[in-house]
């Protein structure tokens, strides 16, 4: 089911543009690397992100398929179905003209934790 809602998500395009503001009241509410990769972005890189809406926020599909895969991972799904969320990653980095800093980095960290699963449970 959760698999349906992501193909929904890639399919419908008006949809694509529809972003979850990352409002310091939300944040702790969020995942601990959600919130993580935002405190960093707020220390590293722009002291203002936060405060600026237009920056602070993620596309829904990117924090769906973020929250699919943690799903995925913590069930131990077969590598047949990460692998497929791989692919549902880059056909929605294909479909997006704008991605906001924390769905880049949200995607490249999710790629990565996929990744390093599926070559984990290679040995």
């Amino acid at each position: 089911m959760r698999i349906h809602n992501v193909g929904m998500l890639i399919s419908e395009s008006r949809i694509n543009t529809v972003c979850f503001f990352m409002y310091p009241e939300f944040i702790q509410l969020m995942d601990d690397d959600i919130v993580s990769l935002t405190g960093l972005i707020a220390i590293i890189v722009d002291k203002t992100f936060i405060d600026d809406t237009r920056k602070a926020g993620i596309h829904v599909l990117s924090l769906s398929l973020y929250l699919l895969t943690q799903c995925q991972l913590k069930l131990r799904y077969s590598k047949t179905s990460l692998a497929q969320t791989l692919d549902y990653m880059a056909l929605a980095k294909h479909n997006r003209a704008e991605l906001l800093l924390i769905d880049q980095l949200v995607s490249k960290f999710t790629e990565q934790k996929i990744q390093k699963y599926i070559s984990s449970t290679d040995t």
